[in-house]
């Protein structure tokens, strides 16, 4: 089996690099080469998916039997159809990690494969939406990829839309702050309600659905009720020694002091479609989603191993000024 990652050095995209050798199959990255090292044995093809030039290159090293693309966050769905176009021959089946921005319903509304996404074309570049806010613009931009990729691969793609990705390796910071926080101690806020649903997938989980998954658009989430915001925390205090207290205070009261959704207080978004997102059709096409439990504390070893993620400015978006947070315990604790 030969697979090639675009990608392929960090967070998800090692994470699908190190369960396919560990199948035994052959694997080909292509990325800049300037973000990480690849992992020991796979064949590395440096270039950059923007150039018409590098990616014929590429596609001139093929053939594939898999083709998973984890790098084009960033990108236009323009850059994306080029690449599908150019590797059109070369890669027999092409499978795209999208997102759940890409419905025009997240985070309002509970959300099936079934749920519209964006009428966004396939040839469009960045500025298309950029007028409709950052949120819906990200939106748009994934849904006119996904419209690319299923533009040259008819009946050989797969769309993979994940929610919230968590686990060893993340650059976001989200989990890290979480055990960080954790370790420090003390009276800790706690956002909202401690049975508040959540449904962060393990990266690899999601990466070994990506080896796995057949034709058609799923779905990348942890099953509905499995876990809340309570089992989250208290997993984090577990594996840190148990050396904090939790203080959960209402959502309310949190929007009262300005705290900002989602990134002060990491995994926090009242949106009742946060964490609504069905994922049955990707369970029954053979997603498995390990304990939470075990994401915390295999995150845990990783950063007490010294892991570090790769540079990324979303990781410094992440996490509440002790300050602040100290302020608001004062004054809820008063009461």
């Amino acid at each position: 089996m030969r697979i090639l990652l675009l990608g392929g050095t960090w967070f998800l995209g090692r994470a699908v690099v190190e369960a396919a050798c560990e199948r035994g199959w052959e694997v080909t990255t292509f990325n800049r080469g300037r973000s990480a090292q690849d992992v020991p044995g796979v064949e590395s093809v440096h270039g950059d998916r923007t150039c018409i030039d590098d990616l014929n290159r590429l596609a001139g090293r093929g053939s594939w039997n898999l083709a998973v693309d984890t790098s084009a966050s960033e990108m236009s769905p323009r850059q994306v159809l080029g690449g599908a176009r150019a590797l059109g021959n070369a890669v027999q089946h092409y499978t795209y990690v999208s997102t759940v921005n890409a419905y025009t319903g997240w985070p309002h509304e509970l959300l099936t494969e079934s749920s519209p996404t964006y009428a966004a074309p396939a040839d469009v570049g960045r500025e298309y939406g950029a007028e409709q806010g950052i949120t819906t613009h990200y939106g748009m931009q994934k849904a006119g990829s996904e419209n690319a990729v299923l533009n040259v691969f008819q009946g050989r793609a797969t769309i993979l839309r994940p929610g919230v990705i968590l686990g060893p390796g993340e650059y976001v910071g989200r989990l890290p702050w979480w055990l960080r926080r954790a370790q420090r101690g003390g009276q800790i806020l706690a956002p909202g309600r401690p049975g508040k649903p959540v449904q962060p997938v393990d990266v690899r989980d999601v990466a070994t659905f990506s080896l796995d998954s057949p034709p058609g658009s799923f779905n990348v989430a942890a099953p509905l009720g499995r876990n809340t915001m309570g089992d989250l925390l208290a997993a984090c205090l577990r594996v840190t020694g148990d050396r904090g207290r939790l203080v959960w205070v209402d959502d309310e009261v949190l929007r009262s002091h300005h705290v900002r959704e989602w990134t002060e207080l990491p995994l926090w978004r009242t949106a009742r479609g946060t964490w609504a997102v069905g994922s049955g059709r990707a369970q029954e096409a053979g997603l498995t989603c390990r304990p939470l439990s075990d994401t915390v504390a295999d995150t845990w070893v990783w950063l007490r191993g010294g892991g570090s993620p790769v540079a990324h400015a979303r990781w410094g978006e992440h996490g509440m000024d002790p300050a602040k947070e100290a302020k608001i315990l004062a004054e809820v604790t008063a009461l």
